[in-house]
């Protein structure tokens, strides 16, 4: 397929915004533990306060990553923005799973949290890379991949070692046997820019 613009990729998976807390007091890194969920949920949190009194302020940008030099990382809004986010030994990063920096690549998409630097620079406490959260109709089941409806759109779901399902909100199970055709589902996953496709996580039926 050929690839997403900026622009097409933020329509197609339309993600609720989010930014729970910030990265940086004064000139010490915020231990993670101080600011509160950093898996896959808290992406699509509601915002809240800041765990930490020292931190005044925080910012969050989104874009499409263009150039990777050692730590700092360059990426473009859909508004046309260019955002510089400087990753730290702090900052955690989620790629599917919690990962390192090594997995994030040029081309990938992001959301970013962390603390404006004077120079304009984000300061990243959290990065979650190629999110999505996406409300779908299952239109097909097959043993390692899924089709879902999205609007106007049909996406490819691969499953992958995490991939699990919660039926009726219920707790999360690797047993998938229990989707169907036809079935409204919410899907928290990772965008594969390469293909277009979705690595799911996870699949939400009957909520």
């Amino acid at each position: 397929m050929t690839a997403t613009s900026p622009a097409t990729a933020r329509d197609r998976f339309g993600r609720r915004g989010f930014l729970t807390s910030a990265a940086l007091g004064g000139a010490t890194i915020v231990g993670a533990s101080a600011l509160g969920a950093l898996d896959a949920d808290a992406a699509f949190a509601a915002p809240t306060p800041s765990l930490d009194p020292a931190v005044t302020e925080t910012s969050f940008v989104e874009g499409r990553i263009g150039a990777i030099r050692g730590s700092l990382l360059t990426a473009a809004s859909a508004e046309g923005e260019t955002h510089r986010i400087q990753l730290t030994h702090a900052t955690s990063i989620w790629k599917v799973r919690p990962t390192t920096a090594d997995a994030i690549e040029v081309g990938d998409g992001l959301y970013a949290r962390g603390v404006p630097m004077p120079d304009g620079t984000v300061a990243a406490d959290a990065v979650w890379v190629n999110i999505v959260n996406l409300d779908t109709t299952i239109r097909g089941i097959h043993r390692d991949r899924f089709w879902f409806q999205h609007g106007d759109h049909e996406l490819v779901g691969r499953t992958v070692p995490e991939t699990a399902a919660s039926y009726a909100g219920g707790a999360l199970t690797s047993d998938l046997s229990r989707l169907r055709i036809g079935q409204a589902a919410q899907v928290l996953g990772a965008w594969r820019p390469a293909d277009d496709s979705i690595d799911v996580v996870r699949v939400t039926v009957g909520h």
